[in-house]
């Protein structure tokens, strides 16, 4: 191959190489700018009127209910309380404990109402919780149901469960549930732990991803400049 040639082709290389990292670069920049959007909704919603048992079945468009604060009046469905298998909080495996709650408007919502620890000598044992009867006031936000976990068999329908569908929830038990769930939030007086993840929208991944692909970048361009250029140079002035 002529120096020629070889020159273009590393060139051509070069070339290519600082096209494709900017561009993955400034996507990432545009990612994390998603993200902020979506982050400074969800702050905004947060910190609206806080809704109630009304205002939380009249809206019909569950994407604008998503993460604002909510305080509900119902009384407790407990013989459809469902305790979902293998979720973690601060670290520890257990269950998150959800229970339907009966709004006095005649709606229901399902309540993720916190996570209790399990019985490793039983693993068909579930924790003994205070389920109160009669009215109680519920604070919360607004979430969707629980992320689903891998799941090799058939979706259970017994009080244990890896994941539970909200649409097939609804049908087997006949409750009118709600298109969202309440995270509830406040004091625990029942035992369970309520510490729930804070939201992150991952703005400072996508930010470092930038930052790793513009370096490439800039490598790519230095190590070009010095071997195809100022050696270049100095093999000829040499």
């Amino acid at each position: 191959m002529s120096v020629r040639l070889r020159f273009w082709g590393v060139t051509f290389a070069a070339l290519l190489g600082v096209a494709v990292t900017l561009s993955l670069g400034r996507w990432q920049l545009d990612r994390a700018a998603e993200k902020q959007a979506w982050q400074a909704s969800i702050d905004a919603r947060a910190q609206l009127p806080v809704l109630d048992a009304r205002g939380l079945a009249g809206m019909s468009d569950s994407d604008e209910l998503l993460h604002r604060r909510v305080e509900a009046v119902g009384q407790w469905v407990p013989e459809h309380t469902v305790f979902l298998d293998n979720r973690q909080m601060n670290g520890r495996p257990g269950f998150f404990v959800l229970t339907p709650l009966r709004l006095d408007n005649g709606a229901v919502v399902l309540v993720q109402r916190g996570w209790a620890p399990r019985n490793f000598e039983d693993r068909t044992r579930v924790p003994q919780i205070t389920t109160p009867a009669g009215p109680v006031r519920v604070q919360g936000r607004i979430a969707l149901a629980p992320s689903k976990l891998y799941d090799m068999g058939e979706a259970g329908t017994g009080a244990i469960r890896q994941n539970l569908d909200l649409a097939q929830f609804r049908a087997e038990t006949g409750l009118a549930l709600l298109t969202v769930s309440i995270q509830q939030t406040g004091a625990s007086g029942d035992g369970l732990a309520r510490d729930w993840p804070q939201i992150n929208s991952g703005v400072d991944k996508h930010h470092g991803y930038a930052f790793q692909w513009f370096g490439l970048c800039a490598l790519i361009t230095l190590l070009y400049v010095w071997f195809q250029i100022v050696q270049r140079y100095k093999r000829r002035a040499g």
